[in-house]
């Protein structure tokens, strides 16, 4: 993926087809920008659904709550 984009006047850049493509990134799909240097990140947002189970199986043995913290 060496594809490259130019920002326009109103501060908006359109992602390549094939970066879309091959990442499977669908219009109205949400996004955030994380500095890193001189450059920035693109990261979409995970919905919900996504989200949906990503721990478990986790041990909560250690688990810290508030009364923990300093």
């Amino acid at each position: 993926m060496a594809d490259t984009a130019t920002l326009s006047s109103k501060f908006q850049i359109s992602i390549p087809k094939a970066v879309r493509d091959e990442l499977g990134w669908k219009a109205g799909q949400s996004f955030v920008f994380v500095p890193k240097g001189k450059g920035v990140t693109l990261v979409p947002v995970p919905t919900l659904a996504e989200l949906r189970g990503m721990a478990r199986g986790a041990d909560t043995a250690d688990y810290r709550d508030r009364n923990d913290r300093f």
